[in-house]
């Protein structure tokens, strides 16, 4: 069977990652989607490397890595519509297609006519979604923001780092760019979500999605730990907040990371490392006597666990059924025989690089089929062919547009 949403078009102006992260995970469900680029220089994630893709000469084909991550399933629109005449496409487009996904500033569509106000009258399905840093409203709405700043004001890198006082102190972001991934995967529900209202209504609606306000919602536990508390969360490392133990301990030869859930499998634990005694001392019997002694039990294990090497701690606790892991590179993680059983590395073809390797949407449908055949388009790629077939244009009007610099 096709994807589960066949039939949806999604006319996706939206650039770097937020937008295009939730687009390509609409275009894995089986949407058709048109992503919309400047002739000239296109998604700024286009230039965004190295590393670059090569092809199989070895030389750099101009296709970033970074924008190969967020575009699979896509076909590349090139219109200019800052121009009158590219705006006016654009709008034939919106006419053609069930959502709009854009994170320009806020208003910055309005001045080509391409806001939703311009579009609702004459596209009453259609689905706009707006992404911006801080939402359409509000003190900060004008401000522009990328993932690094967001991940700061939003309180998760006064989260994530070494805790005050140990060597290496100080706040992190995260290794990828979390705040524009969520916001892209809230976005995707939220599509999802006025999809199905349309299906009851018949009417489309906007909708208003800031990277801050995803970034403060996503804290969960740790939102709730300050509300509850009035106490300020800090960072803890590889630890967790509010479970122990919950971290990375040091081996004879390198780390595992240990993932106590409860009572039980720590009782299982201390039996696994020699120390059966310690699941019954009132002090560690219980996870909330265990997080109010956290001081005085971690420093025990860590002394425990440089006993042994990663392998033989992954070996005894795993047979224990106590939740463990090692701490990965990327080599090894695409070394996993689990990652190679689900085949979640993709290969697709390419027309200059001949194959691009991508990585597999994680959501596995038990009828509905995501099938991947499109790999990241080159830059206008499908103009020519997607303006002639949704909007009925000839090649006469098609090289007069070109000509102009309107489309490419």
């Amino acid at each position: 069977m096709a994807g589960p949403l066949q039939g949806i078009v999604v006319l996706d102006l939206s650039r770097i990652l937020a937008g295009p992260w939730a687009t390509q995970v609409l275009a894995d469900f089986g949407a058709d989607v048109l992503k919309v680029e400047h002739p000239h220089w296109g998604d700024d994630t286009r230039r965004w490397g190295p590393p670059w893709l090569h092809d199989a000469s070895g030389r750099a084909t101009g296709e970033s890595a970074y924008y190969l991550s967020a575009n699979r399933g896509k076909r590349s629109v090139a219109i200019d519509f800052a121009r009158p005449d590219g705006a006016a496409l654009v709008r034939q487009l919106a006419v053609h297609a069930d959502v709009l996904v854009e994170n320009f500033k806020v208003g910055g569509l309005a001045r080509y006519g391409l806001g939703y106000e311009d579009l609702a009258a004459a596209c009453p399905r259609l689905i706009y979604l707006s992404i911006s840093a801080f939402g359409q409203d509000g003190p900060d709405a004008a401000k522009p923001g990328y993932d690094a700043m967001i991940q700061a004001q939003g309180g998760l890198m006064s989260l994530t780092g070494v805790p005050d006082g140990e060597p290496g102190a100080g706040p992190q972001k995260v290794g990828v760019a979390v705040a524009d991934l969520m916001c892209g995967m809230y976005a995707v529900s939220a599509v999802l979500a006025a999809l199905h209202e349309r299906s009851r209504s018949g009417l489309g609606q906007r909708i208003d999605l800031g990277l801050f306000d995803t970034q403060v919602a996503w804290l969960a536990n740790q939102n709730l730990n300050f509300l509850v508390s009035g106490e300020v969360p800090r960072r803890q490392g590889t630890a967790h907040p509010n479970i122990v133990p919950y971290q990375a301990f040091a081996t004879a030869d390198g780390h595992v990371m240990l993932a106590v859930g409860n009572d039980a499998q720590f009782a299982r634990f201390c039996t696994a490392v020699g120390v059966p005694e310690l699941s019954a001392d009132d002090r560690y019997a219980t996870n909330a006597a265990r997080v109010v002694h956290r001081a005085e039990l971690v420093p025990r294990l860590a002394a425990l666990m440089h006993r042994h090497t990663t392998r033989e701690w992954l070996a005894t606790l795993e047979a224990a059924q106590v939740p463990c892991g090692p701490i990965n590179d990327l080599a090894q993680v695409f070394d996993e025989p689990q990652l190679r059983h689900r085949e979640m590395r993709v290969d697709l073809p390419h027309p200059t690089a001949g194959r691009v390797p991508g990585v597999r949407n994680p959501v596995r449908f038990s009828r509905s089929r995501i099938e991947y055949e499109r790999a990241p388009p080159l830059l206008g790629a499908d103009t020519r062919a997607e303006l002639m077939g949704r909007l009925g244009l000839d090649g006469e009007a098609l090289a007069e547009l070109a000509a102009r610099g309107v489309i490419a």
